[in-house]
């Protein structure tokens, strides 16, 4: 809608995760590092958790495509499924094929074969599973049994887990407490830093520019900190607010979001701080000067003896 006023090719904002618009704040980045170092070191089991927001898919989709080419990956994201649901879809986001009659024992040996092959050629298999709080507890144990896949000198499968918090919860029961064991690095993936969102929006429009030329500064300085406060640094409530500022601006022929656009997209998007503590003294202060200059303009009617207008 509003991509060629702003000079734009695509959606700046959008939710949908998409790697081209990862950035690397302190936090994400250093998730991918360790994930980075720990899958190329050759830990079997590794682990991030992140709150509701907070960029879990893209960091998952940034690690697929740094690793594209060295080794060979599955993405799995929904593994909301039973034990062999679950094996089904590895085999089939790994290009294995098994002849019917399908068993479980057939499917694992056909898994077993093709990590060999790979572990032969020097190549590292890796599995991402996202949403991993979901994954039922009786395939919990399915996952531990994939872990034990190796030779005497290495894994035959890396799996990393990103998930809520409540993954932390569900791998601290005591009848799962072997798998909690073998995870060897985990992360916390948390909002980013509140001074990092003013870069984090120029860094999303000059990915979605029309051409690398284009020199776009769109938010005012105040108006990027708004966001930062009302969305208290969680990506996805970034996107939502910065897309509904944009929405506004165009909406009135602007090239520039305000404090106003951002005060108005915050009051129509569920979730957000409802009122910051710099946007409450704003408030206070203007009203305060607005009482001032009221009652100036009072004594100043008062001196001239009320006559207002003549």
């Amino acid at each position: 809608m509003y991509a060629r006023h702003f000079s734009l090719r695509e959606a700046p904002f959008s939710i949908t995760p998409d790697s081209a618009f990862f950035y690397p704040h302190e936090g994400a980045q250093g998730a991918l590092n360790m994930l980075l170092v720990a899958l190329r070191s050759g830990e079997g089991f590794l682990k991030i958790v992140g709150e509701v927001g907070c960029g879990k898919t893209v960091l998952c989709r940034q690690l697929l495509k740094t690793l594209q080419g060295e080794c060979v990956t599955a993405y799995i994201p929904n593994p909301d499924m039973g034990p062999d649901d679950l094996l089904m879809a590895l085999i089939h986001e790994l290009d294995i094929e098994v002849a019917p009659p399908l068993g479980r024992h057939k499917v694992l040996n056909a898994l077993r074969d093709c990590l060999l092959r790979h572990a032969a050629a020097g190549r590292r298999v890796i599995v991402c599973i996202d949403e991993a709080q979901a994954i039922p507890l009786r395939t919990v144990e399915s996952l531990r049994l994939l872990s034990n896949l190796e030779t005497e000198k290495r894994k035959l499968l890396q799996l990393v887990l990103l998930g809520q918090p409540e993954l932390d919860e569900k791998l601290a029961r005591p009848d799962i407490r072997q798998l909690l064991q073998r995870i060897t690095f985990s992360e916390y993936l948390g909002p980013m830093p509140a001074q990092r969102v003013p870069a984090y929006l120029a860094h999303r429009l000059a990915t979605a520019a029309a051409s690398e030329a284009t020199d776009i500064q769109v938010f005012e300085l105040d108006a990027a900190r708004a966001i930062a406060d009302f969305s208290r640094g969680v990506p996805r409530l970034v996107n939502i607010l910065a897309h509904k500022c944009l929405m506004l601006a165009y909406g009135e022929n602007q090239h520039r979001v305000s404090l106003r656009h951002v005060r108005i997209a915050a009051a129509d998007t569920p979730g957000v701080r409802a009122a910051p503590s710099w946007w409450r003294r704003w408030q206070q202060a203007w009203r305060d000067k607005r009482r001032a200059t009221q009652h100036a303009v009072a004594k100043q009617v008062q001196h001239d003896g009320g006559g207002g207008w003549r």
